[in-house]
């Protein structure tokens, strides 16, 4: 049964099409009476789909229009969101009186550091327009990947999504930004499963991008690939656990990096933890010479593209590990003011309903001087090459990852298929070990995103070369 849902709010009256909008925000926020005052409005609509086996599952079409007034006054915030711009000047009030009435009960006090103010129109620029390709297209264009999955013999379930969503911002804050922004944004991803004797196994390919839907065509090998992977790895033996040599690629590298070491990039992660603060100095050594690690929003077309932030700072590319020392961090204007460090760039809300706090965007291993796939597992007499990733956790530094698809390295060569392979261990000691860093590097988008703070999912993007680690713990037998 197809479950179709076309839910809009209807409490949006008036809209920006009949506001001067810029008039409007720009004169409140320069009157809150605030210390600070910023105010977010956002108009989007999404599009998506999914297919579940046999079934179209969901077809469904959403509007969401609404916005926030976030001030400062003595040092601490007021927040309110809010869906009409109908007394919008009361929310401004509301906000600074939350404001004031905290600053009686919080000794807590926020400093936000300066930057340039900017004014500026962002309009799309797209390849190919999702809202020009009809919902009828779209349904056959996936569900045709989907049958494909289907079609694959020993595939017993599948599982395809797709969605894009055309987002309009409007951002004004008191110290005289102006901006009015258009994203788009999109991601499919096809899961084949394939179950025998009690053991189920899946395979799996995603993309996703923000400026062209021509991505989605043409991805019959992959989803065949996706298939094949899903069916192989029932026959595959479970990993031996121990320490091993693993070599990762560009995908599970991205996500390690991603997951293990960006997070605790975020300024919000180091700011108010003074451990973290000693154990991530800036000068402090992390890898070899051949370690960069950096954070971008300036990859047009990456999900993980933004030329502003939600705070209006420019975006920027931060280095975080420059030829193995730390040498930066990702930061919004709050917490680049506690730590006397400058904004990046990096201050990101899901939607109007969240406030802005530090997130990644696009977050990449960059080339190292170790050559080919080849060249990095030539000398690996016993290792593992670990393919994509199927999730995992971390906690602090500790970190856990299960890899979408593993292979024996024997005396250089790949060998045989095994399955069950988690990669775990310490991010900082894993980062010393890195002793292979290839000239391969590779981002690909996927259809997910990033979850910090009940905010998920973000778009993001990461990447990578291979990577050769030594003395990695693989979970198995």
């Amino acid at each position: 049964m197809v479950k179709t849902a076309t839910p809009t709010n209807k409490t949006v009256t008036p809209t920006s099409a009949n506001v001067d909008m810029k008039s409007l925000m720009s004169d409140l926020v320069r009157r809150s009476g605030a210390d600070y005052c910023e105010i977010r409005i956002e108009d989007s609509r999404e599009q998506s789909l999914v297919f579940m086996g046999k079934n179209l599952e969901n077809v469904q079409e959403s509007h969401m229009y609404g916005g926030n007034v976030r001030v400062l006054v003595n040092g601490c915030w007021g927040f309110v969101t809010f869906n009409s711009l109908e007394d919008l000047g009361k929310r401004v009030k509301e906000a600074v009186n939350n404001a004031k009435a905290a600053s009686k009960l919080s000794n807590d006090r926020s400093v936000l550091a300066g930057v340039t103010p900017v004014t500026d129109v962002v309009k799309l620029n797209l390849k190919e327009d999702p809202r020009t390709i009809s919902l009828e297209q779209k349904l056959a264009l996936f569900g045709g990947y989907n049958e494909r999955l289907l079609s694959t013999k020993g595939v017993t379930s599948t599982s395809t999504r797709y969605f894009d969503k055309y987002t309009r911002l409007y951002y004004a804050n008191s110290d005289g930004t102006w901006l009015d922004r258009e994203y788009m944004d999109s991601g499919m991803g096809a899961y084949a499963i394939a179950t025998r004797d009690g053991l189920t196994c899946r395979g799996s390919t995603t993309q996703g991008g923000r400026n062209d839907f021509g991505i989605y065509r043409g991805m019959e090998k992959d989803i065949d690939e996706a298939a094949k992977s899903a069916v192989e790895s029932l026959d595959a033996q479970v990993v031996k656990g121990g320490n091993y040599t693993v070599v990762c690629d560009p995908n599970l590298a991205g996500v390690f990096v991603h997951e293990a070491f960006g997070h605790l990039s975020e300024g919000d992660n180091v700011a108010d933890d003074p451990r973290m603060q000693e154990i991530l100095k800036l000068g402090r050594g992390f890898g070899q010479k051949y370690l960069n690690i950096w954070d971008t929003g300036l990859d047009v077309g990456l999900r993980g593209y933004l030329p502003y932030d939600d705070e209006g700072v420019p975006t920027q590319r931060t280095d975080l590990i420059r030829e193995g020392t730390l040498v930066g961090r990702l930061h919004s204007r709050e917490t680049a003011g506690r730590m006397k460090e400058k904004p990046t760039g990096n201050a990101r809300a899901l939607t109007y309903r969240f406030p802005p706090i530090p997130r990644m965007r696009n977050t990449v291993i960059g080339n190292g001087p170790h050559g080919s796939f080849n060249d990095l597992i030539k000398d690996v007499k016993l290792g593992i090459y670990a393919i994509d990733s199927m999730g995992g956790q971390t906690n602090g530094e500790l970190f856990t990852f299960t890899a979408g698809k593993a292979f024996m390295i024997r005396d250089g060569k790949v060998a045989e298929r095994v399955r069950d392979v988690t990669v775990g261990g310490n991010v900082f000691d894993t980062l010393k070990n890195i002793t292979g860093v290839g000239s391969d590097l590779c981002v690909r988008d996927g259809a997910g995103g990033c979850g910090k703070a009940g905010q998920m999912p973000l778009p993001v993007s990461h990447g990578s070369p291979h990577i050769r680690i030594d003395n990695v713990v693989i979970g198995g037998r």
